[in-house]
Formats: C-alpha cells, sequence, structure tokens
C-alpha cells in the first residue's frame, strides 16, 4: 500500500502549470518559483511576453522548467505542434506572474492581441494573477476596477506585498514571494496538504499572543568590501533568523527584518530591510526602534577593512598588509541603549568550543537578556536543524536537535511569555 507522502507526489506529478511571466522586474522571482514547483514534481510550462523577455531570458526559463518557451502569438512552428487555444488549456492552472498593469488591464476589458492575452481569453482553466507595480499604479483606480472585475469573473490573485519597491518608493505593489506564491498554487491546485506535510499546519496571522507588540530581528552574513571586487564575509545563510521572525509573526507580532545578503524568501507577514555591511545593519536598526524585543541573529563581522579600494587589488608578489577596524557591536549597543532600550534583548551566539561557558561570558558583556548559543563547529550554517542552548540570568535551557524553523516557532513562544 503506497504511503500518503508517495501518493500525493503521484499527484503532483500529474499537475501541470501555464505560467505567463510579464515584464517587470518581480520576473526574476519566476525563475525561483519555477525551480520550486519543479522540486514538488509540479510541470511548468512557460509563456513569455515581449516585455517580460528584457527582465529574464527563454534559456533561463527552459533551462528550469525543462520545457519549451512560448512566445509569439503568430509563429508558424509553434501553431503547427500547438495552437495557441490547446496551449491555453494544456494546464490544470494559469497563473500570471509578474502580473503588470497593462496585463490587468488587457485581461479585465477581454483584450486579446498577443499570446499572453490570447490565452486568458482562450483558456477554461483557473488563473491565478500576482499583482506587480508601482503603489502608484497598483492604487489607481483603473487598476482597482480592472481587479474587481477579474475577481468577480473568477480570477483569483495573491499578493501584492507592502515594501520597498526597486523605484525606491514603499508601500503595495511588490509581487509575492515564490515560497508564498507555491503555497497559494498548491492551495488552488486542492494540494495545500503537502505544504502541512513539510512544514505542519498552517498557523493563524490574525490575532494571537504578540499582537500589538513589534520586533526588530536581525539576520543573515554582513559584507565587508575592500574593494569592488572581495570583501569579507561568513557562512552565514540566514535560515535561523528567517525562522525566528517568522515564528514572532506567526503570533500577531510586527516584525521588521534587518537581512544581510541572503537568498531567502521575506517571511509572510515579515517587513524586511535590506543591508550589507555592518554599519548599514547598526543604522537600520536604529531606524527600527522602539520595539518590544529584539533579537540579534545575524552573524556580524568583527571587522571591516580601514581603507576600501577604488579598484580591485592586484597580487604584487611581494604579500600586503590589509589594516582592518572593529565594527559596531549591535547587540550590545541595543542591550545597553540608554534611550528605547527594548524591554527584551535577545542575542544568538556561534560558538566552536566551550559554548555554555562562552555564552554566559557573552550574556554579562553585552548586558543582554538571553544568549542562544550553538555549536558550529560541526557544520550547522546552511542546515535545517540546529542545537541550541539558551542561557539567561535565571539559568540554563537545553534544546534537542530539531529544525531551525521549530526552534524560531519556540523562541517566539518565550517572548511571548516574557512579554505578557
Amino acid at each position: 500500500m503506497a504511503s500518503p507522502a508517495s501518493e500525493m507526489e503521484f499527484r503532483l506529478a500529474q499537475r501541470r502549470i501555464l505560467l505567463i511571466v510579464g515584464g517587470g522586474i518581480a520576473a526574476y522571482k519566476c525563475l525561483e518559483l519555477v525551480r520550486l514547483l519543479k522540486k514538488h514534481g509540479v510541470a511548468v510550462r512557460p509563456v513569455l511576453t515581449r516585455a517580460g523577455a528584457e527582465f529574464v531570458t527563454p534559456l533561463s526559463l527552459a533551462a528550469l522548467s525543462e520545457d519549451k518557451v512560448y512566445q509569439d502569438l503568430f509563429s508558424l512552428t509553434d501553431e503547427q505542434e500547438m495552437g495557441h487555444i490547446e496551449l491555453s488549456r494544456s494546464a490544470d492552472l494559469v497563473v500570471v506572474a509578474p502580473a503588470t498593469a497593462d496585463l490587468i488591464g488587457k485581461a479585465a476589458s477581454g483584450l486579446a492581441n498577443d499570446l499572453a492575452s490570447t490565452i486568458l481569453m482562450a483558456t477554461d482553466k483557473p488563473v491565478l494573477v500576482a499583482p506587480a507595480m508601482n503603489v502608484r499604479m497598483w492604487l489607481h483606480p483603473a487598476t482597482a476596477r480592472n481587479v474587481a472585475q477579474l475577481q468577480a469573473d473568477g480570477v483569483s490573485f495573491v499578493g501584492p506585498d507592502e515594501g520597498e519597491m526597486a523605484c525606491g518608493e514603499f508601500g503595495p505593489g511588490r509581487m509575492a514571494e515564490p515560497a508564498a506564491f507555491l503555497k497559494a498554487i498548491l492551495e488552488r491546485l486542492g494540494e495545500a496538504q503537502v505544504i502541512e506535510a513539510q512544514t505542519g499546519p498552517a498557523r493563524p496571522r490574525g490575532p494571537g499572543p504578540l499582537t500589538g507588540k513589534r520586533a526588530l530581528v536581525t539576520a543573515g552574513p554582513t559584507f565587508e568590501p575592500a574593494d569592488p571586487v572581495r570583501g569579507l564575509t561568513n557562512r552565514s545563510s540566514g535560515k535561523q533568523g528567517y525562522a525566528v521572525a517568522a515564528g514572532l509573526a506567526e503570533l500577531g507580532c510586527e516584525v521588521i527584518l534587518v537581512s544581510g545578503p541572503t537568498a531567502l524568501p521575506t517571511p509572510e507577514g515579515v517587513t524586511r530591510v535590506d543591508v550589507e555591511t555592518a554599519l548599514q545593519m547598526e543604522a537600520a536598526c536604529r531606524e527600527a526602534l522602539p520595539v518590544n524585543a529584539a533579537v540579534c541573529v545575524a552573524a556580524v563581522a568583527d571587522w571591516r577593512p580601514e581603507v576600501i579600494a577604488n579598484h580591485k587589488i592586484k597580487k604584487t608578489g611581494q604579500g600586503g598588509v590589509m589594516r582592518l577596524v572593529e565594527n559596531p557591536d549591535i547587540l550590545e549597543g541595543l542591550a545597553k541603549a540608554k534611550e528605547n532600550r527594548p524591554r527584551l534583548v535577545i542575542g544568538f551566539a556561534a560558538e566552536t568550543d566551550d559554548v555554555e561557558a562562552n555564552a554566559r561570558a557573552k550574556l554579562k558583556k553585552k548586558g543582554c537578556d538571553l544568549i542562544v548559543a550553538n555549536d558550529v563547529s560541526s557544520g550547522v550554517f546552511g542546515e535545517e536543524d540546529n542545537t541550541v542552548v539558551l542561557v539567561g540570568r535565571g539559568g540554563v535551557e537545553q534544546w534537542e536537535t530539531v529544525s531551525k524553523a521549530e526552534i524560531g516557532r519556540r523562541l517566539a513562544a518565550k517572548i511571548a511569555e516574557a512579554l505578557a
């Protein structure tokens, strides 16, 4: 008898998505979306608009989807192999991402003058749309009318998210992150249990024990440039910090995630601020205050080059010396702040030996309320699981090895208890 997991895998292997990639900077997210869908066994057939091809290439989509990329309504070869009518009905779900104001307007008005808009008119399959556009365009009355019309026609939407735009403005209009998008697609396919099987049952985003509270979380590495090419960094993946941010958001907390360079999607319900250097991270943390709790998970570089070269530093065959200066201690600065000191300040300690003793010393030196320490000597960076010990003024608590997501949820629960 087949296991439930193998039955889900079999069902997903029978599913096909027709992905229409619109023109916008968010088109790059579609590459990660395709990768995630393929990882789950879902077949993806891409349709690339002319504008979309300005941001991602047909070759990238073809390589990731392992399928032909369709672009031209009047391609004799494509029409002979598979006409646009058949193409529009060849999938279980039609997905449009990024859905620009132009694509949404065409679909709402019934226009069909290119391959993408013709498919949307001809399909008899469910349609899921992920808007992505400037905040003013998203809030424009014409867009609101078009979205309302499509919703009345039975079209589903995911996003848009709120945040900083590529144009520098802030507000709603960012395309949904690939992980949230994947979840929405699987839900439309009736396969939401796939996500639950991997991450546990969905947790409500409504009122929770941290509703009305605000938290700052730092995550990922920092990168300290030495020249335009090289720099000082570390192996932090950011996974644990992102898991803490997600755990807090699940309990209703308003979360500001200050992140160094990572490839991770922003957790649902979290406001993300991207930085590169320790100085930028310190400034972003100050800007986020006041908060009720600060959780410093980021692996911040202790040092930075005193001078950043304007050109690539070449080898001379004679060696060289690079002078370093200390970076600010973000955790200590928050814990010992005279103004706007968070009620709860938690630091993380990545240690290679004497984990508990070093955590106790760090707790005392930094002046924070709790240290979450782990042994990184055996390859924790980038892994899905972690083993931590919590060192506070009231004693030590050892947690068994669990997923980083679970650690994030447990720590969020402890924070909720402390702030109650």
